[in-house]
């Protein structure tokens, strides 16, 4: 959630984590993140949903996603968040044309420097569509697999996946 008063009744009805598209930039989420003890998941996005693949200009995404995560990750320690309990996500897909989820994978083991847990989630995302046949999301498997094997060598410590068993 990216909703300050969800973060809070979530985490006090037993949520183990805070996964926001947002990355805390939301009214008050900084402060109930800090608050519930929760470990946090910030991914960087440009816009909302329905506006994210309108502005696709990056000077150099990975450096560019790297510096606003930077950012953020300061902003989390500084709330009273432990480094230890955060983890950042890139948001490939998110606001990212094909060049950029690409750069974003060969370019991974840059947000190492970040010195926190690195989540990478690719599985059944559009550009391995793109990349290929066009394939409807559950046909996406090869490619899931292929990104999720790339991450992994770049350093990530979570991949997020839709086919768990696959993915492992």
């Amino acid at each position: 959630t990216r909703h300050a008063a969800v973060m809070t009744r979530a985490t006090a009805a037993g949520a183990a984590i805070i996964n926001d598209i947002e990355a805390l930039q939301g009214e008050d989420a900084m402060k109930a993140a800090a608050a519930s003890g929760a470990p946090v998941v910030m991914m960087h996005k440009r816009g909302t949903p329905e506006t994210m693949q309108q502005s696709l200009d990056y000077d150099f995404a990975p450096i560019d996603i790297y510096e606003f995560l930077n950012n953020r990750v300061n902003a989390a320690i500084n709330a009273g968040i432990p480094a230890s309990a955060i983890a950042v996500d890139p948001g490939f897909g998110f606001g990212k044309s094909v060049r950029h989820n690409l750069q974003l994978v060969n370019w991974l083991s840059l947000f190492q420097g970040l010195g926190v847990v690195v989540l990478f989630g690719a599985s059944r995302k559009s550009t391995i569509a793109k990349l290929s046949t066009g394939e409807p999301a559950k046909g996406r498997l090869p490619g899931s697999l292929s990104l999720a094997a790339a991450a992994w060598r770049q350093g990530a410590h979570i991949i997020r996946g839709h086919d768990v068993a696959e993915t492992a």
